[in-house]
């Protein structure tokens, strides 16, 4: 760490990949930045979500994959090397060391203060250093709160005593359980299902109510179930936990159905809270522990001077990473900007104004099958009025998808906006296709008329020749 000064333009307090783009975007407009971070920079995703659990699927989804292929099937029967997996997704993730990132973000001319940083009025952070020491910062024109979320977990009797796995542990064991237990149907259930049961646990899925990826399309849910199912996962719905407890190293988990399950571990991801809870929000008239409402240049909404800015998962507009960076390229500009007195609140000014985090969020599920998905979902469609044509196409019919395995199994919905004639969303299912996704988003963030579309040709023989075929269902 490079001496401290006490005021700078810009204080970010956390160092994930949203504050670190934060960060690098206000230095960038030529503001003096600091960045507070109180574990690893780099943050949730490089540690413990994003790296390490795309490091734990890979291996199962090539393998799935290079079953599927004749000539290869029978090279690949035998179980996964679980060593090899967990020391590659050791690798990935830095070993749980963040030098790489500190020297990053020295060679972009940011400050790392280590240490639990916290609002004390307006334009005033406090820093409680590892060692005991307070540091007082004061910030010119902003100070941005990049310090995401963290693990929900359920209001259950004696939970903490049964020590249960939250994402975190779920990325980042050493030991394979013979048994666990997974409760909840979203994206961190079903991937962390299919890499465990694939280095050799039994897995329980425990779904509350609904079915899985509740917030896609409902046949991408049924696909991923039936899927892991076939692996071996014992799929449960409309079962709610009522209670935990371990006793001899077990984890006896009773249902609301009269059942119960026996585990070795047993992971609740059920969704995310905001980590705002003890970063002084009560200094300046918030409340502690409440998503941060924002404009769509990432200022907190209800706080005088338009100093505050909030930016990533805590202000609940889109909890991915990509979003949050996305959303910090633009936090950066627009405090750059405002600090040379330009207008940015304009729509004119669109560089520095977000759209795409209630235009066109995309998404990948790195199960198998992938999911990918981007714009509107047929129930989001329903439910704002929105008037739309859904066409469907099986993508195992594609020459490109019998190259790609035998038997492929997969999915393919385009909605159009008939007022516009656009492409309102899309939502891809089977092997391979989180490569189609940005081709999509394309289509969906740049307005494409159908009309033109028909003239982007996609190359044969690959599964991106859906695409056409979508079309050609959408004009029979």
């Amino acid at each position: 760490m490079r001496n401290v000064s006490p005021i700078y333009d810009v204080v970010v307090i956390g160092a994930g990949p949203v504050g670190e783009n934060v960060a690098e975007r206000a230095r960038a407009a030529g503001l003096s930045t600091v960045i507070v971070e109180s574990e690893l920079v780099g943050g949730e995703c490089s540690f413990w979500a994003c790296e390490p659990s795309k490091a734990l699927l890979r291996p199962v989804v090539a393998r799935a994959d290079a079953r599927r292929v004749p000539g290869l099937r029978q090279a690949v029967q035998g179980p996964l090397d679980v060593a090899a997996v967990l020391a590659h997704r050791d690798e990935l993730s830095g070993q749980w060391e963040d030098e790489d990132q500190v020297e990053w973000l020295n060679q972009v001319d940011v400050e790392l203060i280590r240490g639990h940083g916290r609002l004390d009025g307006p334009k005033q952070v406090a820093v409680q250093t590892p060692d005991g020491e307070t540091i007082r910062l004061s910030a010119r024109h902003a100070v941005a709160i990049c310090t995401g979320t963290s693990a929900a977990l359920p209001d259950l009797p004696g939970l903490s005593e049964v020590r249960p796995w939250t994402s975190r542990e779920a990325t980042s064991a050493y030991e394979v359980p013979g048994r666990l237990a997974v409760v909840g149907g979203g994206v961190v259930a079903v991937e962390m299902a299919a890499a465990w049961q694939a280095l050799g646990s039994q897995v329980t899925l425990l779904v509350r109510k609904g079915g899985l990826l509740e917030r896609m399309e409902p046949f991408a849910g049924e696909m991923v179930a039936q899927s892991l199912r076939e692996a071996g996962v014992d799929v449960r719905f409309e079962v709610k936990v009522t209670s935990v407890a371990r006793a001899g190293g077990e984890v006896r988990t009773e249902l609301s159905d009269g059942g119960e399950v026996a585990s070795d571990e047993i992971l609740f991801a059920i969704g995310r809270a905001p980590r705002t809870g003890n970063v002084g929000l009560e200094t300046v008239g918030l409340s502690p522990g409440d998503w941060l409402m924002v404009d769509d240049t990432f200022r907190v909404t209800g706080v005088d001077g338009g100093w505050l800015y909030a930016v990533g998962d805590v202000n609940h507009r889109a909890l991915l990473t990509h979003q949050g960076k996305y959303q910090a390229r633009i936090a950066g500009g627009a405090i750059g900007a405002r600090a040379k007195g330009e207008q940015v609140d304009d729509a004119r000014w669109g560089a520095h104004v977000a759209t795409a985090d209630s235009v066109a969020v995309p998404q990948v599920v790195f199960t198998d099958p992938e999911v990918a998905s981007v714009g509107l979902t047929t129930r989001e469609a329903e439910r704002t009025g929105r008037r739309v044509e859904v066409v469907d196409y099986d993508i195992g019919r594609v020459a490109g998808a019998a190259q790609y395995a035998e038997g492929y199994r997969g999915r393919a919905r385009m909605l159009i906006d008939t007022d516009r004639a656009i492409v309102a969303g899309v939502t891809f299912v089977g092997p391979g296709v989180g490569e189609l996704l940005h081709s999509a988003t394309i289509a969906v963030v740049g307005e494409v008329p159908i009309d033109r579309l028909w003239h982007a040709v996609p190359a044969f023989p690959t599964i991106s020749e859906v695409w056409l075929r979508l079309l050609e269902t959408y004009r029979t």
